[in-house]
């Protein structure tokens, strides 16, 4: 049986700490942070050990590592970048699968946003063990987070990449604005945020220069 090696950042390995993992010590805990890199399937070790763990019938005990970007910082870690590793497995595989379904997503992307909670503890099986950690999660694709930015924040939206076309596009129709009345969309406003504008009150779309 051919197994892969553990993989590691080439960065976290030259500069010799690497990001700290995500900690849920307390029921209610929730660490959310948008995916900044690849996320990798490496084998789980055992915690005192550092040795490979394997199932019972040989094969290697695999789990999913995403690094996300929060807000949280160590004072402990004087050089702490707020970057923190989740290590999927078990029932907090199972929460994040069923968030990416809900997300009608296809798995998770850089960008994307996802956010773990430690809802409650399960039923404890092994006597001298802790019971189980139930998890809950929910995860936005890159699309949707950059659609939430623009509304919520003003900020801009992305640069289209395809080429402008010939001839200048027919204005788009006024739409019903959300006071009642009707606002005119900019000439050559694409229809759907044309919509979405349309959706503002007078206040927010002035504060986004419309």
């Amino acid at each position: 049986m051919t197994i892969a090696p553990q993989q590691y950042d080439a960065n976290d390995f030259l500069m010799g700490g690497g990001i700290p993992a995500a900690k849920f010590e307390t029921i209610g805990t929730t660490v959310t942070g948008q995916i900044c890199a690849q996320p990798e399937v490496i084998q789980q070790t055992d915690l005192d050990t550092g040795k490979p763990l394997f199932w019972d019938d040989g094969r290697p005990r695999m789990q999913l590592v995403v690094t996300v970007q929060t807000n949280l910082r160590d004072p402990e870690m004087p050089d702490d970048d707020g970057q923190r590793k989740f290590y999927v497995r078990a029932k907090l595989q199972d929460a994040v699968r069923q968030a990416v379904r809900a997300a009608k997503a296809r798995g998770l992307e850089i960008g994307g946003t996802l956010s773990i909670t430690y809802a409650a503890d399960g039923e404890q099986t092994r006597r001298g063990f802790n019971p189980p950690k139930i998890y809950t999660a929910t995860y936005q694709p890159p699309a949707a987070v950059a659609a939430n930015e623009f509304l919520n924040q003003g900020s801009p939206a992305p640069a289209q990449q395809y080429a402008p076309p010939q001839q200048a596009p027919a204005p788009a129709p006024a739409a019903p604005a959300a006071d009642g009345g009707a606002w005119t969309p900019p000439p050559g406003m694409d229809p759907a945020q044309a919509a979405a504008l349309a959706a503002l009150t007078p206040q927010q779309r002035q504060a986004l220069g419309y």
